[in-house]
């Protein structure tokens, strides 16, 4: 089947709402999904009439209001469209009501002390600007979830309202600059998603990958990525065929899978969507993750998400490509042929130059997980310094400007391979730093730092507020302007003056740069405990309530998520390693141990004394009481009075106390797991989860 009869023909999009809507519907329909008007209640049955007919005509059977809970997932309970009639029969209805609203139990779900067991009711509501789309018979209605008193307990709603923030500030700017065509302004994401790719079976036998998703023990196998020779290479029959299901899934729900490769490291892969608005792009990702994993079963396969699932390996990320356009095809972030005259553009770059350094702490808090923690700072994952490289070129143009000089940017030159048979090639502006946290690549920027498992909502919704609140500056100013070029002259000067040092071209994984961003006074937050702060920062707050994005109640409940996530981790995981620990590794390396002194004994018995033998049982019976040891150890700090801890000082302790000790369980029994016989070790290796599909 070709693409094009396979494309969202499980989505009510434009196309089916244009065919089955009455014309006037359909428009008003369209100024809600378009401009953000108001929604016409009339509308509704109408609407909900005829996503029904098409829905049950695809098979569906039941709906689902799916939304977002605070856990990087998605929800939704399925209620049938049956109705019983007066004579004991049934017909599918569905109304409008059912449509707008929904009820699940708000309880169940984090909410940092926004609901309890006894105050559990929630509301889902219909979210008309994002596609409904039937999967396996049931349609699936996206929507927003706030709780009985009204807060968020979704991360749609807050991305919905920095979108209408940002919608609001940018049109401003425009308005200053002289664009008076465009309608509606909004952010555009396409969100490269990575994941492991391993045997279903393999899978099952490791403890750590089923609960935890990353592997808690595991040696460093001979080969990994050293050969370079994954990237990009030969995808394997099996995995090849789990894309193309994949593909032909994502294109019947109309998302634009584009791009699929090996990543660099073995068994890793990685998909990438093309651009569109920042709403669906959330959605789509969402979807991305579920489809993989049903997918991947299916193929004997399991995938992993994960930020680290393998330790001295490429982790995954999930880089979110950033930037601004207008319903009439203006793109902020598009430099032109002549950066240094494009007002827009060098506006847009400013403002989010102050904006990025303004609030880097919560833009790195955005990327921050437990899981997170286990990948950035190496393996082309970004540090936890938030910087921005522009390249040479755009630098140095923004210096020449802010000396009075009107030096062009632009360095293109042709890439002659010097050879005749090839053509030459325009050579970009800049290089491409995969160290940089938040890289400009052509007309987008590249926040790197989203870890592979989260949601993007939450990064996009900061980063429209960052841009919405640097716009509603710059828009004051040139608004009052008696000359827009000496103003965005000034603005220029001022930027580069006041935030320069948040630019940084160079290797972001020097102990030079740590250094010199300490010089400057850039916030390095090591981990995801730390960053938590961020959230609750009184000047963030001040910024998303102004805006209207999230209330200070509704920042708290997050800081509180955040920080009972990292002690439900990073407990689950210890947990988790002592079970493995206890009734695997330890039972197995004592019975080794037990056959091979038994060996050693038989052969002194027969007058044959091996000197290597017994160095190696010495080796084993060390390692088996170290590893014994630090269980031990482990299981004292878990042990530790929990109580006496607040919140914030129960996840640190997680972070800086319990997680080192499980690096040194870890390394006793990775070192045990180089010892011991293959076919006694109880554990799948990493040579047989990562070579072995």
């Amino acid at each position: 089947m070709k693409i094009g009869e396979i494309f969202a023909t499980q989505v009510f999009n434009d196309a089916v709402m244009r065919e089955r809507l009455p014309k006037k519907i359909y428009q008003s329909l369209k100024e809600t999904t378009r401009l953000g008007a108001p929604l016409n209640q009339e509308i509704a049955d109408v609407v909900a009439a005829a996503m029904k007919d098409w829905a049950t005509g695809l098979g569906a059977t039941h709906y689902s209001h799916w939304f977002q809970p605070l856990n990087n997932l998605s929800a939704g309970k399925h209620d049938s469209f049956i109705s019983t009639t007066r004579d004991g029969n049934v017909v599918t209805e569905f109304s409008s009501s059912a449509l707008v609203k929904g009820e699940p139990d708000a309880s169940s779900f984090p909410s940092g002390g926004l609901r309890a067991t006894f105050e559990a009711r929630g509301y889902t509501t219909w979210d008309p600007t994002s596609p409904a789309f039937v999967r396996d018979g049931t349609l699936y209605i996206p929507t927003a979830f706030c709780s009985y008193t009204g807060e968020a307990l979704d991360s749609k709603t807050p991305l919905l309202r920095s979108m209408q923030a940002l919608n609001k500030q940018g049109l401003r700017l425009l308005r200053a600059l002289g664009h008076n065509g465009s309608r509606m302004v909004y952010a555009t994401v396409g969100a490269e998603q990575e994941y492991f790719l391993i045997d279903k079976e393999k899978y099952e036998k490791r403890l750590d990958l089923k609960l935890c998703g990353r592997t808690l023990l595991g040696a460093k196998p001979a080969k990994g990525q050293e050969l370079e020779d994954h990237y990009c290479g030969r995808i394997r029959l099996r995995v090849a065929s789990y894309m193309t299901e994949l593909d032909n899934a994502l294109w019947a729900l109309g998302v634009t899978s584009k791009t699929k490769h090996n990543e660099a490291a073995p068994a890793q892969h990685e998909l990438a969507p093309i651009f569109e608005p920042v709403n669906t792009a959330v959605d789509h990702n969402l979807l991305t993750m579920e489809v993989m994993r049903v997918t991947a079963k299916r193929h004997n396969l399991a995938c992993l998400l994960h930020e680290k699932p393998f330790e001295g390996i490429n982790g995954s990320g999930k880089h979110n490509n950033f930037s601004i356009s207008t319903d009439d095809g203006l793109n902020f972030l598009d430099p032109g042929q002549h950066p240094e005259e494009n007002k827009l553009f060098l506006i847009t770059l400013c403002a989010l130059i102050e904006g990025v350094d303004t609030y880097a702490d919560l833009i790195r808090m955005t990327a921050a997980s437990p899981s997170n923690d286990h990948r950035l700072g190496g393996y082309e994952a970004p540090p936890a310094i938030i910087s921005i490289f522009l390249g040479e070129a755009l630098t140095t143009m923004l210096s020449n400007i802010t000396k009075g000089s009107t030096a062009g940017a632009h360095s293109c030159s042709n890439l002659y391979t010097d050879v005749d048979a090839l053509p030459n090639l325009e050579r970009d502006d800049s290089d491409r730093n995969r160290t940089s946290p938040f890289a400009f690549t052509n007309n987008k920027f590249e926040f790197r730092m989203v870890g592979s498992s989260q949601s993007i909502a939450f990064c996009n919704t900061v980063l429209d507020a960052v841009a919405a609140d640097v716009f509603s500056r710059f828009a004051d100013r040139l608004e009052k302007a008696e000359d827009l070029e000496l103003e965005i002259s000034h603005i220029i000067s001022e930027t580069i003056c006041n935030h320069g040092r948040i630019l940084y071209n160079g290797n972001n994984y020097t102990q030079q740069w740590v250094e010199e961003a300490q010089k400057r006074g850039l916030p390095i937050i090591s981990n995801s405990a730390q960053a938590a702060e961020a959230i609750v920062n009184p000047r963030n707050v001040e910024m998303l309530e102004s805006l209207g994005i999230l209330s200070s109640t509704e920042c708290h409940a997050r800081y509180e998520i955040h920080l009972e996530n990292i002690v439900k981790v990073i407990t689950m995981e210890a947990e988790t390693m002592q079970q493995m620990v206890r009734q695997q590794i330890l039972p197995s390396l004592t019975r080794f141990i037990g056959d091979t002194a038994a060996s050693y004994n038989e052969l002194a018995g027969a007058g044959f004394e091996n000197a290597q033998l017994h160095g190696l049982l010495e080796k084993l019976s060390g390692l088996l009481s170290a590893i014994h040891c630090e269980s031990v150890a482990l299981e004292a700090l878990e042990h530790t009075d929990h109580a006496v801890f607040s919140l914030k000082e129960l996840a640190n302790y997680m972070t800086d106390t319990i997680r080192p000790q499980m690096h040194a369980l870890r390394t006793a029994c990775d070192a045990a797991e180089a010892l011991v016989a293959s076919d006694v070790w109880p554990i799948p290796t990493y040579t047989d989860l990562l070579h072995r599909i």
